[in-house]
């Protein structure tokens, strides 16, 4: 398509992407304009039909960063309704037996006493609305799809994605040029593995010195259960079986949360060696065990997703700021690893970002700099002591395994704190781990019963995913004839079993020959692929505006 001719929009702040750390970035930018009466005019874009669409989480909230960007969010209705009451923690050991774990023997980090059980999607609905009444912009359904640069190589802003285009790249009549957005400074907080972070990352050598990021694949569903087996405010996490069958490591989780529901879901982390692995299949089974199974006979799923979680840690932290602009939250990977919890430190990194590009305006900086005292202010932050005390999680868990990996980090963290003098890393990328599939060993899944373990097609029904069919794929090959030539020749081409929606298939023509189809519509913007290809051939990027997933009370 010719180049076009673009409106463009000017903003003190830019802010891409609507989760926990962006709109925190943005609320407390406006606090502090309004605090000091110098003004500040701050955009926020999200590639969602709406804030909270696209948020997926587990989620169990650790409240400290909340209880400092609004002292007073009890009184304000923030959607924090359910104190975890019980933790429980399991250490299952095949399909029909699990060793209840002693509190006593779980890492202090991992204890959820003064946490919430929340809808994240819903807390963030809410920060939206906080955002809005404080002055923020918020443009939901606008995905930030290309990275706008001034001529001495400083960010400028974003440009939003083109509507009305068809899958061959030409104007539909329905066609609407995209805006350039532009700002002094530009915030980017995207998410996981979020396509312009990965790009800047790459752009502005960020990652240097520093370990790959590590990641998981987090599937979810919530479910009604019997109110007679509902137990508001208990927590169980748990590890071992299903996944330590095919040697891969993760973990799985059930919570009560409130109006008689439970959110399940199994965590698988992308280092897995054997390509016949189904993280979807493995969330399935782990449904059918007797310590859990009870829950969900006679219920009722009424929503399903999935979405990756980074888990690099400190070890894995890109540098978070460039010329123009910063990446905050999971977008850089502030995590910390052992919680499994993001949204505490995303909100503070937000903060953070906030307060330091206030400080520059409020001196009269006209951006395009590089904000150096954020990294201070983050290494003075409990933030950073935070994600300090647990570096060392991933390499011990992958270096080690489970049995001796979690002997280790429950002595490091119960005993030292975290602060024993020994750094251990895994410096091998998760698309890099895969056996070729004629030596590893195969697995053979159960079929699917309809009643507590399903498919993927009636899975994603029920994250209302939806994306216009006419339009350029976002799922992008580097090199079409990759799937067959290398992927399925050599690993069996695992896209088939580690897509949680469906997304990609190996089909017989009928001549013989095989063709790899992608369905892109079915994608719920986890960013698997993105990540586990292990030709790192399919490059994932934004789609029309407000395509993917909407997920309610996820």
């Amino acid at each position: 398509m010719e180049a076009v001719e673009r409106d463009s929009m000017q903003y003190d702040v830019l802010v891409v992407g609507g989760g926990p750390s962006g709109l925190s970035t943005a609320i407390r930018l406006r606090q502090l304009a309004a605090e000091s009466g110098h003004d500040i005019s701050v955009c926020l874009v999200e590639k969602g039909s709406e804030i909270g669409a696209h948020i997926l989480s587990g989620a169990v909230v650790e409240p400290r960063a909340m209880n400092e960007l609004f002292p007073n969010w009890k009184e304000l209705g923030a959607p924090l309704n359910t104190p975890v009451k019980e933790d429980r923690f399991y250490f299952y050991t095949s399909d029909q037996a699990a060793i209840k774990l002693p509190n006593v023997f779980i890492p202090k980090p991992t204890h959820n006493h003064g946490n919430y059980i929340v809808s994240l999607g819903n807390v963030c609905r809410w920060l939206g609305e906080q955002a809005e009444a404080l002055g923020v912009e918020i443009y939901p359904g606008f995905p930030a799809q290309e990275i706008l640069f001034n001529e001495n190589g400083s960010v400028k802003g974003v440009v939003t994605g083109d509507m009305g285009v068809d899958h061959n790249g030409n104007p539909k009549d329905s066609y609407q040029p995209g805006m350039e957005l532009h700002a002094k400074y530009t915030v980017f907080s995207e998410g996981v593995r979020g396509h312009l972070g990965k790009r800047l990352i790459k752009h502005f050598k960020l990652d240097e010195g520093k370990d790959p990021q590590h990641y998981g694949i987090g599937i979810k569903e919530l479910w009604d259960i019997d109110p007679a087996k509902h137990e508001l405010g208990v927590v169980i996490h748990g590890l071992g079986w299903p996944l330590s069958e095919s040697k891969s490591s993760g973990g799985v989780f059930l919570y009560h949360l409130e109006n008689n529901q439970v959110a399940v879901g199994l965590i698988a982390d992308l280092n897995y060696t054997n390509p016949h692995m189904s993280p979807f299949e493995e969330f399935q089974r782990y449904k059918m065990h007797p310590s859990v199974r009870h829950y969900f006979e006679g219920a009722k799923r009424v929503s399903y997703g999935a979405r990756v979680v980074e888990k690099g840690g400190l070890n894995s932290l890109p540098k978070m700021v460039f010329p123009g602009g910063l990446l905050i939250g999971s977008d850089a990977g502030t995590l910390n690893p052992i919680k499994i919890k993001g949204t505490h430190t995303a909100m503070k990194s937000g903060m953070i970002a906030a307060e330091t590009i206030f400080e520059a305006l409020k001196n009269g900086s006209e951006g395009g700099d590089v904000l150096a005292a954020y990294e201070t202010r983050f290494k003075d932050s409990w933030l950073h002591d935070e994600l300090f005390t647990t570096r060392n999680f991933v390499g011990v868990m992958h270096t080690f395994g489970t049995f001796i990996g979690a002997g280790y980090v429950w002595v490091e963290q119960n005993i030292f704190g975290g602060r024993l003098p020994f750094n251990f890393r895994d410096t091998r990328p998760d698309y890099a781990t895969l056996t070729p599939a004629d030596q590893a060993p195969k697995i053979s899944y159960p079929k699917p019963d309809g009643k507590i373990t399903f498919d993927r097609l009636s899975s994603v029904f029920l994250s209302n995913t939806n994306h216009e069919e006419d339009q350029p794929c976002h799922l992008r090959l580097t090199d079409k004839d990759i799937p067959i030539k290398v992927n399925l020749a050599k690993w069996d081409e695992p896209a088939q079993r580690y897509c949680p929606a469906g997304v990609y298939e190996v089909v017989t023509n009928d001549d013989g020959s095989k063709r790899f189809q992608i369905n892109a519509q079915n994608c719920v913007h986890c960013k698997t692929c993105d990540i586990k290809d292990p030709s790192q051939n399919i490059t994932w990027v934004a789609p029309e505006g407000g395509g993917g997933p909407n997920y309610p009370n996820m």
